[in-house]
C-alpha cells in the first residue's frame, strides 16, 4: 500500500468517481441534474482533501485501488476546512439539499465512538480491475494500519452486495438506517 500525496488527487478522483456512479449513499448527496457526473468528481474531489487534512489516502501497488481514511478526532475547523465545506454545498450537494445531508450527516456521527477512531470513507478500485484482490489486500492494509494505531474501523455502505465482504474481513453490522435507502452501519473492533 502506497500513501498518496497530493500529485495522486487525480487519480483518486477518477477511481473513486467511477466506482460510486451508482451509489445510492452518494447520490443522496450529490444534486440530481444534467451535472450529476461532474458533482460526484468534485464530492471525490472534498474527500480527498479532507482526508489528506485529517486523516490518510492509500493506494493499492498498482495504482487501481485507493481507500479514504479520516481519523475524526484529528479533524479541525480551519479556513481551508470551511471553504472546503462552502465549495461541497454549492458545487456538490446544493443549498435546496443542505438540510437533508447536514441530517443524515448529524445522524451517523451520533452512532460512532466517543474514543478514537478510523474512518474508512472511501475504498475502491478501477471497475475494470475490481475481482482481482486489489480490494483485498488494500482492505487488509488499511486494517493493519489501523492494529498498528489501536483504532477500531467504521463506515457505512449502501451496497447490499458489499456486506458479505465486509464482513470476510471481520466488520459486523451495528446499525441500520433509512434515508430512503438503507444504510448499513460497520465497525471492526
Amino acid at each position: 500500500m502506497l500513501k498518496a500525496d497530493y500529485s495522486d488527487k487525480r487519480r483518486v478522483v477518477d477511481i473513486l468517481s467511477r466506482s460510486f456512479d451508482d451509489n445510492k449513499s452518494v447520490n443522496y448527496f450529490v444534486k440530481q441534474d444534467r451535472k450529476r457526473t461532474q458533482r460526484i468528481r468534485k464530492l471525490m474531489e472534498y474527500s480527498f482533501d479532507i482526508c489528506y487534512l485529517f486523516g490518510g489516502i492509500f493506494l493499492s501497488e498498482d495504482k487501481e485501488g485507493c481507500a479514504l481514511v479520516v481519523m475524526p478526532d484529528k479533524k479541525r475547523t480551519t479556513l481551508k476546512s470551511i471553504f472546503l465545506d462552502v465549495k461541497l454545498v454549492l458545487s456538490v450537494i446544493g443549498l435546496s439539499n443542505i438540510k437533508k445531508a447536514m441530517k443524515r450527516e448529524s445522524i451517523v456521527n451520533k452512532l460512532h465512538p466517543k474514543l478514537p477512531f478510523y474512518y474508512l470513507w472511501f475504498i475502491g478500485v478501477e471497475p475494470a480491475d475490481q475481482n482481482n484482490g486489489i480490494g483485498t489486500k488494500l482492505m487488509n492494509d488499511v486494517i493493519n494500519k489501523a492494529k498498528m494505531n489501536h483504532r477500531p474501523i467504521y463506515l457505512e455502505t449502501s451496497t447490499l452486495k458489499n456486506i458479505p465482504w465486509y464482513e470476510k474481513f471481520g466488520f459486523a453490522v451495528y446499525n441500520k438506517l433509512n434515508f430512503g435507502y438503507e444504510l448499513f452501519c460497520m465497525k471492526k473492533v
